[in-house]
């Protein structure tokens, strides 16, 4: 393979990760088909591609919009499958009719993170204009380092991730490049989290530089805010009013990491003449969940999140006339093969509960 042939490189990305009607064939789970020399290509490509876009991407409808994938290649190809994919084959494909939006979370958790994360980069490059992804936050090297990502690199690779040229580095070092909202139609804004408690105008996105890398402990308005875009939550359910304590993603009470209430939703969506905020970030059972009176949607696609919630997973397409329509996939019998979490690493680093929509009948879904 000539690796100064970008084109060539990534339409073999293409015609190894993007078939949707062999996905069941088209599993591998020891070494990755390509070199990290590939991949290092793949993403000085698919890099200089995301530089020159915004933070705040201005979108069109008619679009699909996926949510969290978290390494679940095949729940990609599923949908891909019964929905057609994004390519230009006739009967197959669909991306001269809608572009394609991800919410984020590409990597992680799931056992073909290296799959997901190539092949959305490949289509990137392929189709720049009509490929749209979002950073979650996944897409960090603080997280990905401890929930799976290196370990796949580490075992499939067979490369040392401590390297600073290793894949795991590379993909990372691009990651910081991913914008962080999309508008879609002037109505629409899409993110992976929230707006937690500093959000307050899309300019303050937009001012954001970038290489950005995430901050963890808060120290400036700035730093809280990407927190709030990649980690905040809505509060459990239309009653719960302001800015409310996250205690599960922020078990020692930092206050970086809140839910915000429907309240703090509608305010944002009129003091931004916006219609509807459209996120992924937490599991819920039925693949999406409205929240603020339908103001709010979460759109969760990978299924059976760690092996263990029996969730569906969802995506969205969005028509030109913005009538939303849900499309959903159901766990297949075997999926806990798909997840690198067994029993012990779950105590490490336990699967945050899925959203219910009875608040009453919510379960505790890890030890």
């Amino acid at each position: 393979q000539d690796l100064n042939d970008n084109e060539t490189l990534g339409n073999l990305f293409l015609q190894h990760l993007l078939r949707p009607k062999e996905w069941g064939q088209n599993q591998n789970e020891g070494k990755f088909y390509f070199r990290r020399e590939h991949i290092h290509v793949l993403c000085d490509e698919a890099q200089a591609i995301i530089e020159q876009q915004p933070m705040v991407l201005r979108l069109r409808a008619p679009i699909k919009i996926f949510g969290d994938i978290h390494g679940q290649y095949i729940d990609l190809m599923r949908f891909f499958s019964l929905w057609k994919s994004p390519c230009d084959k006739h009967g197959e494909g669909d991306i001269e009719s809608f572009d394609y939006l991800f919410l984020g979370d590409y990597v992680d958790r799931g056992s073909h993170s290296l799959e997901t994360v190539c092949l959305l980069l490949a289509l990137k490059v392929k189709y720049p204009e009509q490929i749209h992804l979002l950073r979650g936050n996944h897409e960090d090297k603080w997280i990905n380092n401890a929930f799976g990502f290196s370990e796949e690199c580490q075992m499939r690779l067979g490369e040392d991730v401590n390297d600073p040229n290793s894949v795991f580095n590379r993909i990372n070092r691009l990651f910081e490049y991913l914008p962080l909202a999309a508008v879609i139609e002037e109505k629409i804004l899409c993110i992976h989290g929230g707006i937690g408690s500093t959000l307050n105008t899309l300019d303050e996105l937009e001012q954001l530089d970038r290489p950005l890398e995430v901050i963890h402990e808060v120290m400036t308005h700035e730093q809280q805010l990407v927190v709030d875009i990649l980690w905040s939550d809505p509060t459990d359910n239309d009653s719960e009013l302001g800015i409310q304590p996250n205690v599960i993603r922020d078990p020692n009470g930092t206050g970086n990491i809140v839910k915000f209430g429907p309240d703090r939703v509608n305010e944002f969506l009129e003091q931004n003449g916006l219609s509807m905020i459209m996120r992924a970030h937490e599991c819920v059972m039925d693949g999406f969940e409205r929240f603020a009176g339908g103001s709010l949607i979460t759109i969760f696609s990978a299924t059976d999140y760690c092996g263990r919630h029996k969730n569906a997973g969802a995506i969205f397409l969005l028509k030109r006339n913005l009538e939303l329509v849900p499309k959903l996939i159901y766990p297949l019998n075997n999926p806990t093969n798909n997840w690198l979490d067994d029993e012990e690493s779950l105590k490490r680093r336990p699967a945050t509960p899925p959203r219910w929509r009875n608040m009453n009948q919510r379960r505790v879904s890890y030890n």
